[in-house]
């Protein structure tokens, strides 16, 4: 092989794996911050789809809309679950953890820039079978993801609207938002929509915890008499199945970190990916902290379901119309994400990938609407999905932000133990080591508090029918 080329790992359009050479210029190595030519997308050409175009301030809004949703709202019940001081320590903890594990996404695409998103970290650390599963798991979680964020969205709808018409018809009207959205074709061009996504949910917890707080009492505690919010700073009365269920709900409230393998594999300069990483994470941690101790301090175990409606309806209404164009953006760029990994894995070795065909956009749209019907039809479809949602939560999720990321790490890191006998990276294996089997816990608990809630949902009668017209915002 001469100097003017370099052995990179690729996907060819029939799908299999193989070593391909890709032309650099004369006496150059490859360099993943070069925008003129990316390992995945190929060549930089005029006129064709310029998916290396983002910076880092909307790589981190991005980043925020992946982690940030209405999932804020369920940070108060992790601190009823555990009590204030357990509930705080368990969000920072995690959010540590993920930084962590979202540094190593970028780690591990600077050593191997072949990599767009979870198939190719499958094929580096398992192989044929390993690429596989992750394409099909990657998606998958996606897809669940904005399923659920369906279900958000027509919550949304019948508490501003006052039930106004079959919850179906909402669920409807999410899905052709968001295939539309969806469709715009870079996450540059998403991240447009990001910005009035964050806004609006941030707006949204403003309003509901400031209203709170200047409340007498909650809208679900007695309006007459004594009441008692029963905070406490640590649970004594609680129990290690929902300890474990309000770890693996903050697990899942974090669990975008996967996706940051799209967002590094478009930024025009990788480099700064540490830089919107660690913004990112801290927001999301001084979000999700505030707006769990303030609703928690002052509702208690009056939380109301959903969370929004903790002020009474009033408040409620404005604070599901001010985060309505939130919840769209948040689905957005779920399935933009999760179709995107299926688009390049289809397209990836021909000119179809970023030229304006036929068959690039066919694969495109057509991806795009798969992935918003099989979201549409889980949504409706199953009773209990929202049990199911927290099932792949505790076991796509972790395995994604914690247990394959770790892994990562001692895949690039571990050969080198001979050499390095440093105190340093000696501490990082036990601490990847540890993500790996702390993932592995969390998965077992948090798959068996999810199977509990799912017969104790049947149990109380909570499970409506497919595709129900049913209120489920308790509007009505």
């Amino acid at each position: 092989m001469s100097d003017s080329e370099k052995n990179i790992t690729d996907y060819p359009a029939s799908g299999s794996m193989e070593t391909q050479t890709v032309a650099v210029p004369e006496g150059d190595k490859y360099d993943i911050n070069n925008p003129e030519y990316d390992a995945v997308f190929g060549e930089r050409k005029e006129g064709a789809v310029d998916y290396r175009s983002m910076g880092w301030i909307k790589a981190t809004i991005v980043m925020l809309k992946t982690i940030i949703a209405l999932g804020v709202l369920a940070m108060p019940t992790v601190l009823s679950a555990t009590g204030g001081v357990p509930g705080a320590l368990i969000i920072v903890i995690i959010g540590l953890i993920t930084t962590w594990t979202g540094h190593v996404v970028g780690m591990f695409k600077k050593n191997h820039p072949e990599v767009y998103s979870m198939d190719g970290v499958g094929y580096i650390l398992g192989g044929k079978w390993g690429r596989e599963f992750f394409t099909i798991a990657y998606p998958m979680f996606m897809i669940f993801l904005s399923g659920s964020g369906f279900v958000a969205i027509s919550i949304a709808f019948n508490a501003v609207t006052a039930y106004a018409t079959c919850t179906v018809a909402w669920v409807v009207v999410a899905t052709v938002g968001t295939f539309a959205l969806a469709s715009i074709q870079t996450l540059n061009k998403v991240s447009i929509l990001g910005w009035i996504g964050f806004v609006s949910v941030m707006a949204a917890i403003l309003i509901i915890t400031i209203s709170v707080g200047i409340q007498d009492r909650p809208s679900a505690a007695p309006q007459t008499g004594p009441w008692d919010k029963n905070i406490a700073a640590v649970n004594h009365q609680g129990t290690f199945l929902g300890g474990m269920g309000a770890v693996s709900t903050v697990v899942f409230s974090y669990s975008g970190t996967p996706a940051f393998f799209n967002v590094v594999g478009e930024m025009r300069k990788p480099r700064d990916y540490d830089r919107a990483l660690y913004w990112c994470q801290s927001i999301v941690t001084a979000t999700y902290l505030t707006i769990g101790i303030v609703v928690y301090y002052y509702c208690g175990q009056y939380l109301a379901n959903p969370a929004l409606g903790s002020a009474g309806v009033i408040i409620k209404k404005v604070a599901y119309a001010v985060a309505l164009p939130g919840l769209f953006v948040s689905v957005t760029i779920y399935t933009h994400v999760g179709a995107k990994a299926i688009f390049v894995r289809l397209l990836r070795g021909s000119d179809h990938l970023t030229a304006h065909s036929f068959t690039h956009w066919a694969v495109w749209l057509g991806t795009v609407a798969g992935c918003v019907t099989i979201s549409f039809i889980l949504a409706e479809a199953i009773p209990f999905f929202g049990d199911l949602v927290n099932l792949i939560g505790a076991t796509l999720g972790t395995l994604m932000c914690m247990i394959a990321c770790g892994w990562m790490w001692l895949h690039d890191n571990l050969p080198r133990r001979k050499e390095d006998k440093s105190l340093y990276y000696k501490m990082l294996v036990l601490l990847n080591v540890g993500i790996v089997i702390a993932g592995v816990f969390i998965v077992i608990t948090g798959t068996w508090s999810a199977v509990v809630s799912i017969r104790n949902s049947y149990s109380s009668g909570l499970i409506t029918s497919p595709f129900s017209c049913a209120d489920n915002s308790n509007s009505s």
